[in-house]
């Protein structure tokens, strides 16, 4: 989710910045689809088409009957759905406010759009996106959303207070889905755990130093947790040497980040994000800190990281 703009490791002086224009957690969770629909085609061909389709969709929404509109609500959500997933925020927006039209399909259609706004305020920085995203989010009823569009909805309400700045509410909410173990799909589960651990992150850093202490072990035994289920994890094999690093423990920091190295072929993506994460951490962050505890020019400490990926890494 956001790229860059609002990496919440960028200014923080306990756990260094990932990839400058990646981020786990912060990236977009793709909305579920009603059970028993098949994807539109249109929905997956090349980006000019997919363009040029928006374009003509939003002005057959502004022209379409008010009573074709409500016959069709059901298919205008799919289409809603689909547009966000491939991210056309507009045309998610656009047809979940048609949608919405029909009483029985206001609280999905709200739930979508508030969704995409969020998106566009991640993109645009714009606060009236994330007012939109939240009056959507304050005034639809979750008690008439399925089990999905739930989970959906929790989201969506994390994601408003962290980027309200509300990080230990955020943290709150990302803990509520995380807690079901089949809650999410594995892909979202990631994505909700980095969230979770950057409002974690985050809430920690204005504390005293023996809060943050706690705050971190917090971090570290979830993602040790999560790894001792899941070795994959591309979130946790981060954050459990990010948080050790956080508090000070540079030697399980080191360790954990060589580990979540030789385990990140186990990953989705054969562990190219991860590694590049790890990576990042370690040679800006433990690699300088680790040389000053051990009395080291920081050189040698960064050849030792060096030789140790050169063992592991394929040629």
């Amino acid at each position: 989710m956001l790229r860059a703009r609002h990496d919440p490791r960028l200014d923080h002086g306990g756990i260094v910045p990932k990839a400058l224009c990646y981020h786990r957690g912060m990236e977009r969770l793709r909305l579920l689809r009603a059970p028993g629909r098949e994807q539109r085609a249109w929905g997956w061909g090349p980006t000019r088409i997919r363009k040029c389709f928006l374009a003509i969709f939003l002005v057959s929404l502004a022209s379409t009957p008010a009573g074709v509109a409500s016959a069709d609500t059901r298919d205008l959500l799919e289409r809603a759905r689909a547009f966000y997933n491939e991210q056309h925020f507009e045309g998610a927006i656009a047809a979940a406010e048609q949608a919405r039209a029909v009483p029985a399909r206001a609280d999905s259609a709200d739930l979508i759009a508030a969704r995409a706004y969020l998106e566009r305020f991640r993109e645009s920085a714009n606060s009236g996106d994330l007012t939109n995203a939240r009056e959507r989010l304050r005034r639809l009823n979750p008690q008439r959303l399925g089990p999905r569009e739930r989970v959906e909805f929790l989201v969506g309400l994390g994601e408003t207070l962290y980027f309200d700045s509300a990080f230990g509410a955020a943290a709150e909410v990302f803990t509520s889905v995380l807690t079901p173990g089949d809650a999410l799909a594995p892909d979202a589960r990631e994505r909700v755990l980095d969230w979770w651990a950057s409002a974690v992150d985050r809430d920690a850093r204005p504390r005293p130093d023996i809060d943050r202490q706690a705050v971190y072990q917090r971090i570290r035994d979830r993602m040790e947790a999560e790894l001792a289920a899941r070795p994959g994890s591309t979130a946790a094999a981060y954050w459990v040497s990010a948080a050790a690093r956080g508090q000070g423990d540079l030697q399980a920091a080191w360790d954990a980040a060589q580990a979540g190295w030789v385990r990140a072929p186990m990953a989705t993506d054969r562990g190219t994000s991860l590694r590049a994460d790890l990576d990042r951490l370690v040679l800006r962050g433990i690699v300088p800190e680790r040389a000053k505890a051990l009395a080291q020019p920081p050189d040698t400490v960064r050849q030792e990281w060096e030789r140790f990926k050169e063992r592991w890494t394929k040629q």
